[in-house]
């Protein structure tokens, strides 16, 4: 079993991301290696929403291509994990209340 900080990274704060959290839905990135039954473990132990966690998704986001110069691809971002993590309603995690 991991560390609940090795599997959850950090908050994802985007436009889209700031739109979900009104239908109870909060964004992560996530180790890449990381299962939805960890994803879930690791929030509940790090928000302390026992019980009120409905849904787990996720998805693998692909690196952005970068310093292109004329057809030349200098490198790439890293690919990483993206999950959303759906709260029944009238919960919510109290970090993200502050932002």
């Amino acid at each position: 079993m991991r560390d609940a900080y090795q599997v959850i990274l950090q908050p994802l704060i985007t436009e889209k991301s700031t739109v979900l959290r009104d239908r109870n839905k909060y964004a992560f990135v996530v180790d890449r290696k990381a299962t939805k039954p960890e994803i879930r473990r690791a929030a509940e132990e790090l928000f302390d929403i026992q019980g009120d966690i409905l849904k787990v998704r996720t998805m693998h986001v692909r690196g952005k291509p970068k310093g292109k110069m004329l057809r030349y691809q200098r490198g790439r971002k890293p690919h990483w994990k993206k999950a959303i993590i759906t709260l029944r309603e009238g919960a919510s995690i109290q970090a993200f209340d502050t932002i």
